[in-house]
């Protein structure tokens, strides 16, 4: 079966044979997409960054408006990044990703 599923302004098709691989897939695509805005300053204008140190390559989506950025953990070792490790680094501060924004202070 095949499903397009809108999220925001992003719209991505996904295929797969049963109910439970759809799932799957947009549960993975929302956790890892589903930030509409910042959670700094309510930004709608936010960007998707892919940088590349040592063989790593490290995923964020950055505000283009206040700077924030929201980080996902991979490695050369692991194929796909990591939602479960979304981080945010602002200002020196170590925080950790919100449900409907890009920053939340770690409490």
């Amino acid at each position: 079966m095949k499903l397009n599923y809108k999220l925001g302004n992003l719209t991505v098709e996904f295929e797969a044979d049963t109910v439970r691989e759809t799932f799957n897939q947009l549960a993975t695509f929302q956790e890892v997409f589903g930030e509409l805005k910042c959670g700094k300053c309510g930004s709608e204008n936010l960007r998707f960054v892919v940088r590349e140190n040592d063989g790593n390559e490290y995923y964020e989506i950055r505000c283009n408006d206040c700077g924030a950025r929201l980080s996902f953990g991979a490695n050369k070792r692991v194929e796909d990044s990591s939602p479960n490790g979304k981080t945010q680094k602002e200002n020196g501060c170590q925080t950790k990703a919100g449900k409907n924004g890009i920053v939340k202070p770690n409490n």
